[in-house]
Parts: structure tokens; C-alpha cells; sequence
């Protein structure tokens, strides 16, 4: 990746890993063998300097681009964010022919942010990097008003807690974390069937729905969609795990089944 090449070039990794001045005055670049050894030890899948090319080792050999599986690479972003700190020149140190650096962590950080957001979007790409330095998955145009919504208060912390970690978990990149956030959320169904009655689901669930649609058609609808959001969560393997159940392996699936279930809490939460 040519950012992060560029960046260890110039220094950006030498708050980290810094690679002194031989007279003891301070960083002057990029340690690159303990950025390996550190890139290495949390990330086996890949070496520094980056591979770009398989093949080639022999004369005849045909050279073939390479690039690491797409969660490795996500890794590696995560890694180089942590790590990144603008460098900043000092005074020259004319024996050496360097200059002695200082380093403005926040700076570098965001520069780095900007630079990858700008190259996952110009490609396509459903990630970005957060202001927290992890890389989340971007959902669908119809998901995201309801998700960028502040945590939800029900006035039943377990249940917040409950919503907030489904929500956390379904923006994860890896499709096996957010298959977790759609069996959180079905979690959180459960609970929020027995929140009006906790002796008797179906009386709970009657008291949400009317409160939540005061017109009969309406309410009669929603109570249809209840019903099958909870069939839904016995018949596939969301919340059971019986051998009879149907795995779902799509991650549209998942964005569907979230989006279905999501909207429906959030409609009688508002009620």
C-alpha cells in the first residue's frame, strides 16, 4: 500500500518505532525491522515490507500480483492507525545528513483516516476507518439513519446494553461478528416481548402493540409481523442452534433480517 510505504519512508511509524539518531538525539526515522517484527507478531499473515508478487523465484517462474485477504488487510489498517504520528523535522544533523524529528500523534492520525476513507470510497468499498481508529462496516442507505441514532434509553439498562451490543456487532466487517449482532438483536426481541407482562409474553406483546398502533387494520398488521419476526428466529439458526434450522450465509440476509427486526423494536420503543 503505498500510504503506509510513503509513510515509513518519511517517518511516520518513528514514534513507535523509532530509529535514532547514533549520537542520541532523538528519532530520526523508521525503525522498519521492529515495525516487522511488531507487524508480524499481530498479524502473521503478513511481512514488511509488504508482498505485492508471488512467484518470480525462478527464471522461468511467472510473477503473479498478490494481495492478502480482505480481513487482513482491514487488520493491517487498524494496526498502521494505531501506530501513525506525523513526523516532524527538527534540526539537520549535517555528519549524518538527517534530520531530528518530533511527532504530532492526533495529526498523523487523521491525515492517515482521510487518506484511507478517500481510497475505500473511491473503489467501492463498504468500510471505513472511524475516528477511533477501527475499521467499521458501512450498512445499507436505508439502515443508516436508524444506527447513527444516540444509544437507545428503554429504561431497562440490560436491554440498552442488549441493543447497543447487537447494533456494535452488526457493523463489525466480519460477517461471523455480525451474524452475532443478528442473534443479539433476537435476543433483545425476546426481551422486549415480556417488557408490559413478564408472567405472560402474549399479554406483553398484546399491551406493545396497542400502544403502539392505535388502529385496529394497523395493529393487526404489526401483530402478523411479531409473529413471524419470532418464527423467523426458531426456524433459521439465529437464536437456536438445532440441526433442522437453515443457516443463513448471505450478508445481505443478515442486512435484510436486521433491518426487519431493528425497525420494528425501534417503532415500539417510540411508542
Amino acid at each position: 500500500m503505498a500510504i503506509v510505504q510513503a509513510a515509513s519512508k518519511s517517518g511516520g511509524f518513528g514514534l513507535k518505532f523509532p530509529e535514532n539518531c547514533p549520537d542520541g538525539q532523538g528519532p530520526v526515522g523508521t525503525d522498519e525491522s521492529l515495525l516487522s517484527q511488531r507487524l508480524r507478531a499481530e498479524i502473521p499473515e503478513l511481512e514488511w515490507p509488504l508482498q505485492t508478487i508471488l512467484g518470480g523465484g525462478g527464471y522461468f517462474d511467472d510473477k503473479q500480483p498478490f494481495a492478502p485477504d480482505t480481513l487482513v488487510v482491514l487488520d493491517f489498517i487498524e494496526f498502521c492507525y494505531r501506530s501513525i504520528a506525523k513526523p516532524i523535522q527538527g534540526s539537520f544533523h549535517s555528519f549524518f545528513k538527517h534530520h531530528h524529528l518530533t511527532f504530532d500523534d492526533q495529526a498523523g492520525k487523521d491525515e492517515f483516516r482521510e487518506s484511507i476513507n478517500l481510497i475505500l470510497s473511491r473503489n467501492g468499498l463498504v468500510y471505513e476507518l472511524s475516528k477511533n481508529g477501527e475499521i467499521i462496516r458501512l450498512v445499507p442507505d436505508v439502515l443508516q439513519e436508524a444506527l447513527a441514532r444516540s444509544a437507545i434509553k428503554t429504561g431497562d439498562l440490560q436491554l440498552d446494553r442488549m441493543l447497543e451490543e447487537a447494533k456494535q456487532k452488526f457493523l463489525n466487517p466480519k460477517q461471523s461478528e455480525r451474524a452475532i449482532g443478528l442473534e443479539k438483536l433476537w435476543d433483545c426481541w425476546e426481551r422486549l416481548k415480556s417488557s408490559e407482562n413478564p408472567s405472560n409474553k402474549k399479554i406483553s406483546v398484546a399491551m406493545l402493540l396497542e400502544k403502539a398502533a392505535s388502529e385496529i387494520q394497523f395493529r393487526e398488521m404489526l401483530n402478523r409481523e411479531a409473529k413471524e419476526l419470532t418464527d423467523i428466529g426458531n426456524s433459521f439458526h439465529i437464536r437456536h442452534a438445532e440441526v433442522t434450522q437453515q443457516l443463513i450465509t448471505s450478508s445481505s440476509h443478515i442486512d435484510y433480517l436486521f433491518h426487519r427486526l431493528y425497525s420494528m423494536i425501534l417503532l415500539l420503543l417510540r411508542k
